[in-house]
């Protein structure tokens, strides 16, 4: 019989027992129905429309009450048994014990994003640097060159020990940000393991932005370099786009020297290669060092004992140069900046919930505060703030942290939204104007031209909307331009555009800061075609 038949009948025998159960209880005086009151607003909540943002209507209102009426909804249970934690001190307290912290500090915290082309070997020395270093232990290593076996991959064991995703493994490729710690003995770093290929640039710009230093890996191989080198090649395109992100120190690892004998020749010639376009990329030649490496032997990582080598290098090895890099001022007392990397569920108990990960651009933040999401009309408090796998109180600008957050659904976070207080929200932006450095591209940018923006892990389409003038030494040296050429600093606007696949006319919002107020929230860098066209610094928004 079908269902549709049987409904009638299951309805009245449900309508008779609860009826009957009614019948047998006392009579309940029926009350008029009390009008709905208007609830208060709570200490720090958002005003409607009093700053342009809307509260999105909840379009499943109505599963989420069944849910909490069926006792099925676990994350209401868990907010329920675990209140939410409070502030343990006032801000400019915890601003003061985090600079006396950091000037006590015995191991100062630095940020290392490691790029260069694809095969280049980066995963292979970085895996190999953890080995030596001892993060990676024998039992890891051994069933990473077990595992690689099987899959007909024994050269890329090493690799295994970063490269963790299942297709990295089986294409041979980093695809995403793998992200790993180390110390040395001044230093303690933070490891983005960036993607080389180009298919994956995104990503390897997502990795690059919360960066304070650069390891540019290049192979030694002939014609390898030249590969990876020429245009087109991503060692040119990743030195352009760390230095545009605002990593002012570089390291360039050469690897594979044992292939090609540890000739001091192909060393030098590389070094004479890459110097004169590091120095006009912007890379001070006091902040650029080369070294020669071979990362599957495990030469000049930790230890310099190669006598080919020391024939003609007597250097310092990667890991001593590592250990003596300057590391960057934090801008603890700017307010609160925090870009989302990546959102994901917490999965133990006390990192339980929803949780986002990524770099304080600015600022500090502490269990038990209230933050806001922009885009968006949305708040969450923070439960739990855990850096490097331990849980930690609070956390400041420069450091690379997951948090745990309370009171919001995982639907309102997105991968691009920026945390920051309720009392001093970052601007959103559709239009502005800014100064842009066009780099070396086989067309010219005109206006109207489609372009995609990329600013921490957002990618979004936008036009140059409009070239103002042409920049020299500061002043402006033609206005209104017709074209954009190579090696042109101009001042541009661009608006940004809805994408082509959606059904939503209305152009998206970004988080954007101006430059001269918090450097990292105002770079931005554009795309066409698959080539990295310029580099962007944001002046205000457009009117």
């Amino acid at each position: 019989m079908a269902f549709s038949a049987l409904r009638p009948l299951w309805t009245t025998n449900f309508l008779v027992r609860k009826t009957a159960v009614k019948a047998k209880s006392d009579p309940v005086p029926i009350k008029a129905p009390t009008p709905p009151t208007k609830p208060k607003s709570k200490p720090g909540s958002l005003k409607a429309k009093s700053d342009g943002y809307q509260t999105p209507p909840n379009k499943v209102a109505g599963v989420t009450d069944d849910l909490s009426m069926l006792g099925l909804d676990d994350e209401q249970v868990k907010m329920d048994n675990n209140p939410l934690p409070a502030m343990s001190m006032k801000q400019a307290e915890l601003i003061e014990k985090i600079k006396q912290e950091e000037e006590n500090e015995a191991k100062k915290r630095v940020s290392l994003v490691v790029v260069g082309h694809v095969d280049a070997g980066k995963s292979t020395l970085m895996g190999r640097m953890l080995y030596e270093l001892g993060d990676l232990s024998d039992k890891e290593k051994t069933a990473n060159e077990r595992g690689s076996q099987k899959v007909g991959k024994s050269s890329f064991a090493l690799a295994w020990g970063l490269d963790a995703l299942g297709d990295e493994r089986d294409r041979g490729v980093t695809i995403d940000i793998a992200t790993s710690h180390f110390d040395t003995a001044n230093r303690s770093f933070t490891l983005l393991d960036a993607p080389g290929h180009q298919d994956f640039i995104p990503n390897m710009i997502s990795g690059a932005s919360q960066a304070d230093l650069a390891l540019l890996v290049v192979d030694a191989s002939p014609g390898e370099f030249e590969a990876g080198f020429d245009r087109g090649g991503q060692t040119r395109e990743h030195a352009l786009l760390v230095r545009a992100l605002g990593v002012r120190q570089l390291i360039v690892g050469v690897n594979k020297m044992d292939v090609v004998e540890w000739s001091q020749d192909r060393f030098e010639d590389i070094q004479d290669s890459m110097k004169p376009f590091l120095q006009a990329a912007g890379f001070a030649p006091e902040k650029t060092v080369f070294v020669p490496v071979a990362a599957m032997a495990g030469v000049n990582l930790a230890h310099g004992d190669e006598l080919k080598l020391k024939a003609w290098y007597n250097g310092p090895t990667l890991v001593d140069i590592l250990d003596k890099v300057d590391v960057p001022r934090r801008p603890l007392d700017a307010p609160l900046r925090y870009p989302i990397s990546n959102v994901f569920k917490g999965q133990s108990a006390v990192s339980s919930g929803v949780g986002v990960s990524g770099r304080l651009c600015s600022g500090v933040v502490q269990v038990g505060e209230r933050l806001r999401i922009l885009p968006g009309d949305e708040t969450a408090v923070v439960r739990t703030i855990e850096r490097e796998d331990e849980t930690v109180p609070y956390a400041s600008a420069g450091q690379n942290v997951n948090l745990y957050l309370a009171g919001i659904d995982p639907i309102h976070l997105s991968i691009g939204a920026v945390l920051c207080p309720l009392s001093d929200p970052v601007p959103l932006a559709t239009k502005f104007r800014a100064q842009i450095l066009v780099f070396d591209i086989a067309f010219p940018l005109i206006a109207g031209v489609p372009l995609e923006l990329f600013h921490h892990s957002n990618n979004v389409p936008a036009t140059l909307s409009k070239l103002i003038s042409v920049i020299s030494k500061g002043a402006t040296a033609k206005p209104s331009p017709r074209v954009l050429q190579k090696g042109v600093h101009a001042e541009v606007e661009i608006t940004l555009r809805a994408p082509t696949q959606s059904s939503s006319t209305r152009a998206p919002v970004i988080p954007l800061e101006p430059a001269h107020i918090n450097k990292e929230m105002g770079r931005i860098l554009l795309r066409r075609g698959g080539e990295t066209v310029a580099a962007v610094h944001m002046r205000e928004a457009a009117k």
